[in-house]
């Protein structure tokens, strides 16, 4: 009876240990790596960095930062050096503003097909371009150039960008007007102006209805009336 009852027990455990039977190996675990890095610059860290903080998790190379803040102050400046033949070409063009114009001027700075622009007219060749700047010492009894500042003098393109203040006083009246331009010059191989624009108060030229059609008109008409001296041999 014992015998039966032991075999019993034993069956009784068996069946249990089969219901739940007990892991040997122990539980595993997943690692899941932080995407963040371990330290975020925060605007305001980056800013502190900009401003010459001290911040341990970005490390600032002076010597690469002053190299090059120095290169671009160097590239600008080379931009604003007057070349020498831009500036023959700013001396002539100073002449002409200032209502000095001459055969020479144009034969030596100026080619023969040239482009030349302003509010109030736009001139294509020789005899139109010169009978305008001719025309100024017809309209005005004085004119000055206070100020000029060179923008921009480059080879390449070759174009010379320049700011300018003008005064003029009238002939009759002697009453006098400022203007102040942005000056675009375009230089051929030959450093001749191929193309100039005269933006006056660094404004687009005009654009409305019509605009274009008056500006051409001032060009052709002004040779009927004013006259260009002949080169002499």
């Amino acid at each position: 009876m014992s015998e039966l009852r032991h075999s019993r027990s034993l069956s009784r455990d068996s069946n249990h240990r089969a219901k739940s039977p007990r892991s040997l190996s122990p539980p595993s675990q997943t690692y899941h790596p932080n995407i963040l890095p371990r330290s975020v610059p925060t605007p305001a860290l980056v800013e502190s960095v900009a401003g010459g903080a001290h911040y341990s998790g970005v490390r600032v190379d002076s010597d690469v930062v002053l190299k090059h803040r120095r290169s671009s102050s160097h590239s600008a400046q080379k931009h604003t050096d007057l070349k020498c033949d831009h500036e023959r070409i700013m001396k002539d063009l100073k002449e002409l503003y200032c209502c000095r114009p001459t055969l020479e001027i144009f034969e030596r700075s100026w080619n023969k097909d040239a482009v030349f622009e302003d509010p109030l007219c736009r001139c294509q060749g020789f005899n139109e371009y010169a009978a305008q700047w001719f025309a100024l010492p017809k309209f005005f009894s004085k004119s000055v150039t206070i100020s000029s500042r060179v923008m921009s003098s480059t080879h390449s393109p070759n174009r010379l960008v320049y700011y300018q203040t003008q005064e003029y006083t009238t002939k009759w009246l002697h009453r006098k007007k400022i203007i102040e331009s942005v000056i675009v010059v375009d230089l051929d191989d030959n450093e001749k102006i191929i193309r100039m624009v005269d933006q006056w108060s660094g404004k687009e030229l005009p654009a409305w209805f019509g605009s274009g059609l008056l500006r051409s008109l001032n060009a052709k008409l002004t040779p009927w009336f004013i006259r260009i001296p002949k080169a002499t041999n």
